[in-house]
């Protein structure tokens, strides 16, 4: 054990799930769309637990407990957050820690954003800063939890590796997150796209695969020769394992610190109450982690032999997504353990194409200019937002006794936004059936929901997402170019490359924007995108096109990977960033993409019939 004010060499890795029947903190999350799941407040996860008791498939009312959730509602079926105003849906998860972890004691860690306010850690993150703080450790290092950050509790700052800034830091109290008994369902407790069958074939999975194999095989037999009678015996080396799934692969601690050292994580640790003297960390997963799991390229696996893992090692840059400690206890565990295993160098991104000559510069084939401009937007006098939502419905007289799934009142009574909302000649018992899809609402609840939206002038479906007039964003102004590069994408040999480049400038946010009078950021910009130079590439360059021209691209909010508030971010249409590789998931080859944009394009109302009008 490290003593006070010293460090420890220490392994991170999912605490998991406690054993069965035994009291746990439950904290529901979203999943955003970097792949990292954000924790809601503990009231909101009181207020979900309360609905869940009562229906275990009805719907959460995120608004009726905090107001600025207002658009949103969890469907307890299917596991989903749905945004009311925008059709935006969103896997949850209900995810179990320790009580006497972070949330279970009420505690959350924040960081100060350029704002001067506080944004939340992510829950493993802040489980990880309480557990070092509680030990005393001077310092702590996330870079192995894929983030770049030294946290000092000295100054209680938070510092980036590489720009050397500095943060404020806080530990505040809060309401505890609420407690479980029972058994955990595994559609409630496993991420979503967990495998519950086949396990996967990727580098990613392989490596995890055979390093917790390795690792229960080896540390089994110490575990025997120490502790008799602690470890249960795996039925097969290969495929079982001495813990059940969930529970986090074992950890190799090195023992003690010198005096005056700070909490370095490394790898995994062992799930408390399993008889291993040492500490551990909730709720981590290191190799799952959105900054480390990167797979190795097909150029560095060339020379692998066939059914070795490849175990793509930190270069000394820094880049790569293994760290060479974690890379080499890993060697050494699966050499161990009679599984062969090959270090690699893990390649880099390819973000750029060579440089290209103005000459060779080409406009895109059928696709008019090579240049559209958005100025700041004027607000129309339009009609009264009354007046839209009567223009989009039809009235029902003898509604159905069902509920109003933006409500969740019944039909048949008055709307839940009684008394919130006096509009104009608009009763609350009043229901409405949309034109296109007829799905019925209280008139006053979407008139609620029209004016939480852009207030644009149309209406989207909150069952269908289906579209009524010309839906239109907040994106701020700035400047869209498209043109034709001589090189090729992977996967498009046979064609030239559409290279888009969007550049939007700081400046102030208008009515339509979170925080009106205020400064924006934007941050990465110029943004180079790239689409393969073919018909079914061009038609996505002019929906791209058209979704520029009504500001749907990018919107002012708070950034997912740097919690930055009003800042430009993207707006659930997704680019490919990344030109010549696919290590971070925003590249080629994609085969599915330009499918999958056209119906992202779809749902924001932006379709190949727009291109005829």
């Amino acid at each position: 054990m490290a003593r006070q004010g010293s460090g420890a060499m220490l392994a991170s890795g999912g605490l998991g799930f406690p054993p069965q029947n035994v009291a746990r903190v439950v904290v529901w999350e979203w999943l955003n769309e970097h792949g990292r799941w954000r924790p809601y407040s503990a009231a909101v996860c009181h207020h979900i637990e309360n609905v869940l008791k009562e229906d275990a498939r009805g719907s959460v009312v995120l608004g009726q407990v905090d107001v600025q959730l207002a658009p949103y509602v969890i469907d307890l079926q299917s596991m989903h957050q749905f945004r009311q105003d925008t059709g935006t849906m969103r896997p949850v998860r209900r995810n179990f820690y320790d009580p006497s972890s972070a949330p279970g004691k009420g505690i959350v860690w924040e960081w100060e954003n350029d704002n001067n306010s506080w944004t939340p850690y992510d829950m493993d993150i802040c489980i990880t800063i309480q557990n070092a703080y509680e030990k005393q450790h001077p310092w702590l290092d996330l870079s192995s939890l894929g983030f770049c950050y030294l946290i000092y509790f000295s100054s209680m700052s938070q510092m980036n590796r590489q720009t050397q800034r500095k943060r404020r830091l806080r530990r505040r109290m809060d309401l505890a997150y609420p407690l479980t008994m029972g058994s955990i369902p595994k559609s409630q407790s496993w991420p979503v796209g967990a495998s519950t069958g086949t396990p996967c074939s990727c580098p990613q999975c392989l490596l995890v695969n055979s390093t917790r194999a390795a690792s229960n095989a080896i540390l089994a037999s110490q575990r025997r020769k120490l502790y008799p009678g602690a470890v249960r015996q795996s039925s097969t080396f290969a495929g079982g394992t001495l813990w059940p799934a969930g529970t986090g692969m074992p950890a190799v601690v090195a023992g003690s610190a010198a005096k005056g050292e700070g909490l370095r994580v490394a790898g995994a640790g062992f799930a408390p109450g399993q008889g291993v003297p040492s500490a551990a960390l909730p709720g981590l997963n290191n190799l799952n982690r959105p900054g480390t799991q990167r797979g190795a390229g097909l150029g560095a696996r060339a020379t692998v032999p066939p059914g070795v893992p490849a175990l793509p090692v930190k270069n000394l840059n820094g880049t790569g997504p293994v760290h060479p400690a974690l890379a080499g206890m890993t060697g050494i565990l699966m050499c161990a353990a009679g599984l062969p295993v090959c270090l690699t160098r893990a390649p880099k991104p390819i973000l750029h194409p060579p440089p290209v000559s103005k000459s060779d510069i080409k406009p895109v084939p059928g696709v008019n200019g090579i240049c559209r401009k958005t100025k700041k937007k004027q607000l129309k006098k339009s009609k009264t937002p009354e007046d839209v939502v009567r223009r989009y419905i039809q009235k029902v007289k003898n509604p159905p006794d069902e509920d109003c799934t933006i409500c969740m009142e019944r039909l048949v009574t008055s709307s839940g936004y009684e008394g919130v909302l006096s509009p104009r000649g608009i009763k609350p018992e009043l229901v409405g059936k949309l034109g296109k899809c007829g799905h019925m609402y209280h008139l006053l609840c979407l008139l609620a929901m029209y004016n939480n939206g852009n207030k644009d002038g149309s209406l989207q479906c909150p069952t269908c997402k289906a579209i009524y007039g010309e839906k239109t964003g907040t994106q701020p102004p700035g400047k869209m170019e498209f043109h034709l590069i001589p090189h090729s994408l992977p996967g498009y040999t046979d064609s030239k490359t559409i290279r888009i480049v969007y550049d939007i400038p700081t400046g102030i946010q208008g009515p339509e924007h979170p925080n009106p009078g205020k400064k924006f950021t934007a941050r990465g910009f110029p943004r180079h995108c790239y689409l393969p130079d073919n018909e079914k590439g061009r038609k996505v360059l002019k929906l791209l096109i058209v979704a520029w021209d009504r500001r749907l691209i990018f919107t002012i909010g708070t950034s997912n990977t740097t919690g930055e508030s009003d800042t430009v971010v993207w707006n659930e249409i997704h680019h490919k960033t990344e030109f010549g590789s696919n290590l971070t998931g925003h590249g080629y080859p994609d085969p599915n993409y330009l499918d999958n944009v056209l119906a992202e394009l779809l749902a924001q109302g932006v379709s190949e019939a727009t291109l005829k009008d």
